[in-house]
């Protein structure tokens, strides 16, 4: 069985990256509107506290967060943003101790959980590594979201190696929340990471295959750029539909972001 403590380390790091980005907002920062429609830096920060506590829960609270699930299943398309609304009309400072305090939480529990353990999830169920990749996942890309609304440009770091792993993991899954069958052809993904290395998937002579950069993956995959901002290249029908459809995060399929041309 791999180690699991790299990922909790990047996760670790990520975290305290965007830590740093917000700590000293003032109010009037902390409201700025950012990239999703909707929502404010506040939003942003408010949804990862609120994911982090149902991560805990799936890890330390079956029960618990089985109710969090029904609850989720009652209201599918407004449930995430209730959670995020809930936590952004905290005071920043409040807010901010409570991201801080779940997510230490968080870190402390998968840490500790048994080797082999499987937890909840609204999608399948996750060890405590993948419940760690998808932690980071949504840390990054909504750390994105928060730097775009400050103007700052986040230098991208090996541990989006992390988001790749996710982004390729979950094709089939993109597939299926938007009724289409999974693709029968091998994929090869082939991405270069920020420091220069090159990341590759799936078989050399697959009749899919995905190159470009790793950072540009996973923007599409965390539908945070539109493919025709990115440095990608499909070659293959289903490699270019997974273009359109990439989706790393659970639940139904995401609008996706516009063309940078069209929302100007």
């Amino acid at each position: 069985m791999s180690d699991p403590t790299p990922v909790f380390d990047d996760l670790r790091e990520e975290s305290e990256e965007l830590d740093r980005l917000v700590a000293g907002l003032s109010p009037g920062q902390w409201a700025l509107p950012t990239p999703a429609p909707g929502w404010s830096v506040a939003h942003q920060i408010a949804h990862l506290a609120w994911t982090d506590h149902s991560a805990l829960l799936a890890v330390t609270d079956a029960e618990a967060f089985h109710t969090l699930v029904e609850k989720a299943l009652a209201a599918p398309g407004s449930f995430v943003d209730e959670g995020a609304e809930e936590g952004a009309g905290l005071p920043p400072a409040e807010l901010l101790a409570r991201w801080r305090e779940g997510r230490a939480a968080l870190d402390a529990a998968l840490c500790e959980a048994p080797q082999g353990a499987r937890f909840p999830w609204y999608g399948p169920p996750m060890s405590a590594a993948s419940m760690a990749t998808a932690r980071l996942m949504e840390t990054w890309a909504h750390g994105l979201d928060v730097a775009d609304a400050l103007g700052v440009v986040r230098p991208p770091t090996d541990r989006l190696r992390h988001v790749v792993w996710i982004g390729v993991r979950t094709r089939d899954f993109a597939f299926g929340v938007h009724g289409l069958p999974a693709p029968s052809d091998d994929f090869r993904v082939e991405l270069v990471s920020p420091s220069g290395e090159v990341w590759a998937y799936g078989p050399e002579d697959a009749p899919q295959r995905v190159t470009g950069p790793a950072l540009d993956f996973c923007l599409l995959v965390t539908q945070r750029a539109h493919r025709s901002d990115l440095a990608l290249r499909a070659e293959g029908r289903d490699a270019d539909r997974w273009f359109d459809i990439a989706q790393v995060f659970a639940g139904p399929p995401g609008a996706g972001r516009a063309p940078k041309e069209a929302a100007q």
